[in-house]
């Protein structure tokens, strides 16, 4: 019962344990969502010097993705209770695909609970997201575009995208995890194997990826541009010397 309880329950533990660990280590190590942060900053300043859809639009587009997954958010919760009303039939099937064939009753019930909570906390990261991206719009929406704007209002529409962007990877995290609950049916250990690979997976991708290298560089050329055009300025600022 000990090792059953503790293999139900490792998948949201490690979903706790990878969302309180990964700021520590992008102190050291700038993640893929770190180096996002700073094109989100070009965005909002690139934004303050046009008036047009452009920006409404990929927000919407950002918008909708998350409106869709917190949908089905919803559908997973309400799949999961409907399992509860079927738990003989369940377990029934149980019998023919589990490798580890003595889950009891409680057992099942227990775990059921454990993706019940995955879902729902799901859920909320979703809707958190969505509310966030809202406001961002709403604060990009408000630029004033007769005067320049300063640099902290820019920054703080940034953390704005920047929670958005946050609570949404957290939401995908426990989608991730799940995949993990759903391995238990068929074996406890199983479960706890995909949990560790899918950390494994999830590490590789915020901090090793192809995708994380190419938004580095790509990072590193906006940060050459943008001094050149600072010593450009202080060059014009300075004009020609005097003999």
């Amino acid at each position: 019962m000990t090792a059953t309880l503790f293999t139900s329950v490792f998948p949201l533990v490690a979903y706790y344990a990878y969302n309180l660990i990964v700021p520590l280590i992008e102190r050291r190590r700038p993640s893929l969502s770190t180096i996002m942060n700073m094109q989100r900053r070009r965005w909002v300043t690139n934004a303050t010097r046009r008036e047009s859809p452009f920006d409404a639009i990929l927000s919407g587009n950002i918008m909708g993705s998350v409106s869709f997954l917190a949908s089905t958010s919803v559908l997973l919760v309400l799949a999961v209770f409907a399992v509860f009303g079927q738990l003989p039939t369940l377990m029934e099937t149980l019998g023919s695909l589990s490798v580890d064939s003595g889950f009891s009753i409680g057992d099942v019930q227990i775990h059921l609970m454990v993706m019940l909570t995955m879902f729902v906390l799901a859920f909320f990261a979703f809707t958190l997201s969505l509310r966030q991206f809202n406001h961002y719009c709403i604060m990009l929406g408000a630029l004033e575009h007769d005067r320049i704007t300063s640099e902290e209002e820019i920054d703080a529409i940034t953390r704005m995208n920047a929670l958005g962007a946050k609570n949404f990877n957290s939401g995908i995290r426990a989608y991730y995890f799940s995949v993990a609950t759903v391995a238990w049916f068929i074996s406890e250990w199983l479960a706890v194997a995909t949990c560790l690979a899918t950390v494994l997976v999830l590490a590789h991708r915020e901090f090793f990826s192809t995708a994380h290298r190419t938004a580095a560089s790509a990072a590193v050329i906006a940060a050459r541009h943008r001094k050149k055009l600072a010593e450009g300025d202080i060059k014009k600022e300075e004009g020609p010397g005097e003999f």
